[in-house]
């Protein structure tokens, strides 16, 4: 366990270790490595490392089971205490050697070795012991391409700085009202009508629509391609195919699909809309998709969506009504239960397991399925004591398409706040679970909803830095964490993004204020501005900024600063009036030219 003490002299290495000590001394990496790895796991790494020293001018080689060599990778390590995914990493002055079990844990070792490499200069790493092991199974990261469609190469991005990041759970929303993303060629009118909508909302009105048709999706060629580049990174990809609910672009291309029969359009607008009805046509349907899925998805969790089923034409179908009576269920979302579970002894029969959002709960599934709690945590712990595995991904804290800030100074985003310090403060335990309960949460997943995210550098916009956070309550143990050394530690992170071309919301610089008869401080509900009162005369404000090579720039008549204003290079004191107002307002400059949103400071004299 990391002390306090230990924690402020801890490297930037992000999410934290579970161990770390840190040896006297460092090692100068050579500029010729020989990398020695036997196995075919060690080889996949071997070549991440080599890929990742290149860029750093040193050339490599790899070398066998051995051979002499400066870095040396053992996926056999026999060691219970790592279990599939730990790591033993180890620095000093006879090189760097990295044991686990597997590729997994070789490949996290890689992961924290290259944040132990200085961004710049001498490649020289402190020496240094760390074991490492995960918090979580499933440590997953969520991108709904349903309401904005994303190519290949955005995905596979996404995935890369997932795994950086110890992340393994790839959940891939391929379907929705609004679009089906994925080919399945038993059924290609999928794609053909059901991938294309007539328009898009553009705003947070929603009759508004801008009228441009929208297309995309995925070849089975390019969904093979993104499951093997995941898997390389020890990256699972979770396909989910949205039933019953969320099914209009299934509909719309098979409208026998629906209740009615009758043509519907893909979704326009962002919403749900009527479920698919529970004949034995549409369930035949839905089991032949799933074939196709589990052809192309080795994962043995496919998740089958089951959240905000609306039940309107179910209540005027004979169909339905007569189904009810012969199966005796008295309210629809025992309906909805009779289909899923119609579903889920499907997916069993095919050595797979079913994950679903909350709402399943009600239906009764298996104890077998997986819950995905997302309305809050409350369905999470109902999961966990009833005995089923479930994965924590509450809306709020673990929403990554609500928004950072002040609206007026951020991109559209769904809803509301979700600052990488709520996201942070997340504890994936749920209280008054007994031990037993609580070993049924199996995980923790942050959602991205894209409704409102319609690039790609909008999309990582909203992932980053907020993505770091989730990483840590994924891996870290909640005791283990602490938000004062996350921060100083996501500093060199925000190079290694800059370096690998990832676009991120730059912090907002930040202020202390030092003043002997301080009254109160605190900030105000827009996020941006700190309120402070003082009854003496003397202030001292220190402006700080997490980005490294950012510089400050501030205004002192409350206007935004650009990167024209006032450089701050120093503490800024006052001696205040009574009744005296400073309004001081910052923005981070990196130094490619982008701003960070601004800070405020409101500071009086009363």
């Amino acid at each position: 366990m990391l002390t306090a003490l230990m924690l402020l002299a801890v490297p930037a290495i992000v999410p934290l270790p579970r161990s770390l000590t840190v040896l006297p001394g460092t090692y100068a990496l050579p500029q010729h490595v020989a990398v020695r790895a036997a196995s075919a796991a060690e080889r996949n790494v071997a070549a991440f490392t080599e890929r990742f020293l290149r860029k750093r001018g040193i050339a490599v080689r790899i070398v066998r089971e051995g051979a002499p060599a400066q870095i040396r990778l053992n996926g056999a390590a026999k060691d219970g205490a790592l279990g599939a995914e730990g790591y033993h990493l180890r620095v000093d002055s006879s090189g760097i050697e990295i044991d686990a079990n597997g590729g997994p844990g070789l490949f996290y070792g890689l992961q924290t070795l290259e944040q132990l490499v200085p961004a710049s200069g001498a490649p020289a790493i402190r020496d240094i012991d760390i074991r490492d092991v995960p918090a979580f199974a499933w440590r997953g990261i969520h991108l709904d391409v349903s309401r904005h469609f994303f190519p290949v190469s955005v995905v596979e991005r996404y995935i890369n700085v997932a795994a950086h990041y110890k992340l393994n759970v790839f959940h891939w929303h391929l379907t929705d009202d609004q679009g089906w993303r994925i080919q399945i060629q038993r059924y290609p009118r999928l794609t053909s009508v059901g991938a294309c909508r007539s328009g898009s909302e553009v705003d947070h009105d929603p009759a508004l629509s801008d009228g441009i048709r929208y297309c995309g999706y995925y070849t089975q060629d390019q969904i093979r391609q993104v499951v093997a580049y995941a898997a390389r990174r020890y990256v699972t990809v979770v396909p989910e195919i949205e039933m019953p609910g969320h099914s209009a672009a299934a509909i719309a291309a098979y409208p026998y699909l629906g209740c009615t029969g009758k043509q519907i359009p893909v979704s326009v607008s962002w919403g749900g809309s009527d479920a698919i009805c529970p004949t034995p046509r549409a369930i035949r349907f839905e089991e032949n998709v799933l074939s196709e899925i589990m052809q192309l998805f080795p994962s043995k969790y496919i998740h089958t969506g089951g959240d905000e089923v609306l039940f309107g034409q179910w209540k005027r179908s004979a169909f339905v009504t007569a189904l009810m009576k012969r199966k005796h269920l008295q309210t629809y979302p025992q309906v909805q239960g009779y289909f899923e579970r119609r579903i889920e002894r499907f997916i069993r029969s095919k050595g797979r397991i079913m994950v679903g959002w909350d709402e399943i709960l009600n239906g009764g599934v298996s104890r077998s399925a997986v819950v995905m709690s997302w309305r809050g945590t409350a369905g999470g712990a109902r999961a966990a004591r009833r005995g089923n595995d479930t994965v924590m991904s509450p809306d709020g804290p673990l929403y990554l398409s609500w928004g950072q800030g002040d609206p007026a100074d951020e991109p559209p985003a769904s809803c509301c706040v979700d600052t990488p310090q709520m996201v942070y403060a997340f504890n994936p335990i749920p209280p008054g679970l007994t031990p037993q309960q609580a070993k049924h949460i199996i995980g923790v997943q942050g959602n991205m909803w894209t409704e409102w995210v319609p690039t790609a550098s909008h999309l990582f916009y909203m992932l980053l830095p907020r993505e770091l956070a989730l990483a840590e309550d994924a891996w870290t143990p909640e005791y283990e964490k602490n938000w004062s050394s996350f921060e100083a530690r996501t500093g060199p992170q925000y190079l290694w993004l800059e370096a690998h071309g990832y676009n991120f919301r730059i912090p907002n610089p930040s202020f202390t204020i030092d003043a002997p008869q301080l009254s109160f401080a605190g900030v105000s509900p827009s996020v941006r501005t700190i309120q402070a009162y003082t009854r003496g005369p003397d202030v001292t404000v220190t402006l700080t900024d997490d980005v490294p090579g950012a510089a400050i720039h501030y205004t002192l008549d409350g206007s935004t600063p650009s990167a024209r204003s006032l450089v701050y290079g120093a503490p800024l004191r006052y001696a205040l009036k009574p009744n005296e107002t400073v309004d001081v307002t910052a923005v981070a400059v990196l130094p490619d030219g982008r701003v960070s949103t601004p800070s405020e400071l409101l500071l009086a004299r009363r």
